[in-house]
């Protein structure tokens, strides 16, 4: 979605005097795991996020990455990417390539993969972008009669005329979009029990509708998978709102007549509570993956610096992007073009092609099945 502003942090506060304390509170209970004793793991990270106040997200990255390589198997890497752990018997740290993240994956010494998505991942399954010029949202909103683009995700404009909005959901709505292959290689990823965590921008949910569950999804953005009154602030499912915005109603909430709004993050408001988990899944990353975004959204992409130095970090995207192409790191790997046919190479260097084709067909059947 478009600009978030770097104020929007400030929802959270992590970084003000003594904010550490609060932060760890927060993140555990976000995860459900309360406020354990002194030699609890919670208790352990929130220590570790002393540090926060000079190294943004480097949560006792030594104690959390500690066992990378132990207890597994001798494994003979390429020369770059024994380099990572320190096998390849030269301290100087070579450039990675493709295959390097492939044998690293093969070897099952990338265990904890972090992904970051965008809107790129969504615009094959019909779903347009919105900057994209003359294919995006912002270019096509004329006829709404909006007085900028942008207001559409204004709450000030959305409390005083909804209409636009809900048209527009509408529109995206009866599209019936469904996943492609690149949500079903990410739930192979999930399956393979390598995926960490997914931070998407999107609002879609097709992330979900491809199977990764819920606890593995961190929706930057919000979705439409819920929905909340305006005034009471009384949630209700998102699919509540549908029956009334196809037929060009606006939701109203049955205790108070409120405006019903799904749980999409407008302009100013708060990033989902979820979204703290980046403070516990990025030190704990062993690569980062980040596919079809312009890494201009914030504080989303700062996201992308958060993992330690030595972390790898694939790019699949159609250009060029965010500290890839201003401050590029050696373990970057850069994947240029389409996203579907870089995610395709990915798939068969990894020897998952047919595994991959498998659980499109499995996944497709069922949405089928549950259309009629």
């Amino acid at each position: 979605m478009a600009r978030w502003a770097r104020p929007a942090l400030s929802a959270f506060r992590p970084w003000r005097p003594a904010g550490w304390r609060s932060l760890f509170t927060e993140v555990g209970d976000v995860l459900g795991e309360g406020r354990q004793g002194p030699s609890g793991r919670t208790d352990m990270v929130a220590t570790s996020l002393w540090g926060v106040r000079t190294a943004p997200c480097a949560v006792g990255l030594a104690v959390l990455n500690s066992s990378i390589t132990g207890g597994r198997r001798p494994i003979s890497f390429s020369a770059s990417a024994s380099s990572i752990f320190g096998s390849g018997g030269n301290s100087k740290k070579e450039k990675l390539f493709l295959q390097d993240i492939v044998e690293l994956i093969q070897a099952r010494a990338c265990q904890r993969v972090v992904v970051m998505v965008g809107a790129g991942i969504s615009t094959p399954s019909g779903i347009p972008d919105f900057r994209s010029p003359g294919s995006g949202l912002y270019s096509n909103l004329q006829q709404y009669g909006l007085p900028y683009p942008e207001a559409i995700f204004e709450l000030a404009f959305f409390s005083h005329n909804p209409k636009p909005f809900f048209t527009l959901a509408k529109e995206l709505y009866l599209r019936s979009c469904r996943p492609n292959v690149i949500h079903y290689f990410l739930r192979l990823l999930h399956d393979k029990g390598l995926l960490l965590r997914l931070y998407t921008q999107n609002i879609d949910g097709l992330e979900r509708v491809s199977g990764i569950p819920a606890s593995k999804l961190v929706e930057a953005h919000g979705s439409f998978a819920s929905a909340t009154c305006t005034v009471c602030q009384r949630p209700s499912p998102g699919k509540d709102i549908w029956a009334d915005v196809t037929e060009d109603r606006i939701p109203r909430c049955p205790v108070c007549t409120g405006i019903v709004k799904p749980d999409v993050v407008f302009f100013g408001e708060a990033l989902p509570q979820r979204f703290l988990l980046h403070v516990l899944d990025f030190p704990m990353a062993d690569l980062l993956l980040i596919l079809g975004t312009s890494l201009e959204v914030e504080p989303f992409a700062s996201l992308s610096e958060a993992v330690q130095s030595s972390v790898p970090r694939l790019l699949i995207n159609r250009d060029l992007v965010g500290p890839f192409a201003w401050r590029p790191r050696s373990r970057d790997v850069v994947q240029l073009g389409d996203v579907v046919h870089g995610v395709e190479r990915l798939a068969e260097l990894l020897g998952w092609t047919q595994e991959l084709q498998d659980l499109i067909q499995q996944e497709t059947e069922k949405l089928d099945g549950r259309d009629k």
